[in-house]
Formats: structure tokens, sequence, C-alpha cells
């Protein structure tokens, strides 16, 4: 069990027999009164949002989940397909429990995926991810005081902004938390 000051966002928790993900944690400390916590959790099956107040002593149950690697195969217009490494038993996400992500997921991507009571809920994409520029309008020269950029196509059809040097061709690094470009690869 989880007191309130260990409740924080990323953490998982159990709520009436399903998993949520803390996704934003507000601690208040009142004068004289006892501390709150009111947290916003996203349910990893269904994607639903739910608002939760915690007050003293309260506790919260941890969701106990399990991580195995998997390999990203394709996906359709409703599921993702994925490929277990160690059993190569192929199973689907909803493109709803992806979320975001899925704009930088590239065949072969090997991923971490999230078990739930021995069923997969959610994917855990490392942190950076090297991706292929396929399309972006050329660099202008003298356009280039201050933090100048432009929009790039990815290869798996994201689009980020990128700065003016980037080219068509280029390998990138990009954080798959924030979508933002990181670096050359």
């Amino acid at each position: 069990m989880l007191t309130i000051s260990e409740i924080k966002v990323g953490k998982l928790l159990r709520i009436s027999e399903e998993p949520y993900v803390v996704i934003k944690a507000d601690h208040h400390k009142m004068g004289r009164g006892g501390a709150v916590l009111k947290i916003k959790l996203r349910n990893l099956i269904s994607g639903n949002i739910l608002e939760k107040t915690f007050q003293g002593n309260d506790k919260a149950e941890e969701a106990e989940t399990e991580k195995k690697k998997a390999n990203f195969m394709y996906k359709d217009e409703n599921e993702a397909y994925f490929m277990d490494n160690e059993t190569y038993e192929q199973f689907s996400l909803v493109l709803e429990q992806i979320g975001g992500k899925i704009k930088f997921l590239k065949e072969g991507t090997d991923v971490d995926i999230l078990y739930f009571d021995d069923k997969p809920v959610a994917l855990d994409l490392p942190i950076k991810i090297d991706l292929k520029v396929v399309s972006t309008p050329p660099g202008i020269k003298g356009n280039s005081v201050g933090s100048v950029t432009k929009i790039a196509t990815l290869e798996t059809g994201a689009e980020i902004s990128v700065p003016m040097f980037i080219k068509e061709g280029d390998l990138i690094k990009v954080n798959t938390d924030t979508g933002e470009y990181v670096e050359r690869a």
C-alpha cells in the first residue's frame, strides 16, 4: 500500500480491480489541517480519466504489473500488433491504449509491454528513438537568428519541429515523451 507522499506522476495504482497510471498529482498542505493529494489517473485498459482525492492517512494499492519485451510488427486502423520476444506469440493493443506514442513506432522496434493480470495493457517506448527525416523544406540562408525551426515529416508519419540545418534523409533522435527533436543520430 502506498501513502499519499509516495503517490507521484507515473505510479501505477489498482482501483476497482483495474490498473491506472497517475498523470497529474497536486499535493497541498494546509496550515493546521492535514495534507491533501489530488490526482488525475488514466485507466490503462479503457483510457478513461479519473480524478481522486486522498487525505491524511489514506492509502492506495499499487498495481502489480510485469514488463516484457516485444517487437512492433504493424498497425491497422484500430490496433497495433506485436510479437513477444521470448514466446513468439502475437498479440495486439487497441490504438487508444497506446495513445500518441504510436506515431513514433516503426516496424521492428523493440518495446516494453506492460502486463496486468497476464494481459497486455500498455507499452513503454525508449525515451529516445532514432527516426529518419523523409521530408522537410530546405533551410533558408540568413534565417538563423535565434532558434528557428521548421516542420519535418519522419518515416513513421509523425511531424515534429526540427532546427533549420536538418535535411531530408538525416537520422535524428526524438524524445518520445515530449515529441521533440533531441539531436542528430
